[in-house]
């Protein structure tokens, strides 16, 4: 998968974005983080197919969901317990980031292209997202 999968050009084909949180904590030291908050994902829709990456701690799971496009994906988590939020896709950096763990929170952001060097646990990420989609998008009153 390329950036412009996840970033397309002015006018490009992706959908929606959408990012779910977790409790569900299978390490025990995330048990130290917010309840609820504990693990993050990214889905992605172009019209079609849903996309999901999720960070997992052995593996980097992409998937192409095998639901249609139109199936409401992130009302099916939020139906399981997730709190799902809508997320922007930002440009693609000018410039390398920074080295930083890898964890679920930095490869979600990453991919997002949110460039917020202090934005480190799930929680955190939660309330960057809930205040974004609720300030009225670039170019909107």
């Amino acid at each position: 998968m390329t950036a412009d999968a996840i970033h397309p050009a002015p006018g490009g084909s992706v959908a929606a974005a959408y990012v779910a949180f977790s409790g569900k904590a299978d390490l025990w030291w995330l048990r130290l983080l917010r309840p609820g908050f504990r693990h993050c994902f990214l889905m992605v829709s172009d019209g079609r197919h849903w996309i999901t990456l999720d960070p997992l701690s052995t593996i980097l799971e992409v998937a192409v969901q095998p639901v249609p496009g139109e199936f409401d994906l992130p009302g099916w988590y939020r139906a399981r317990g997730l709190v799902v939020v809508p997320a922007r896709l930002g440009p693609p950096p000018a410039r390398p980031l920074l080295i930083a763990p890898l964890t679920c929170v930095e490869v979600v952001k990453r991919a997002l292209g949110l460039h917020v060097r202090w934005l480190l646990t799930p929680y955190q990420l939660y309330r960057r997202l809930a205040r974004d989609a609720a300030a009225p998008a670039a170019g909107q009153s």
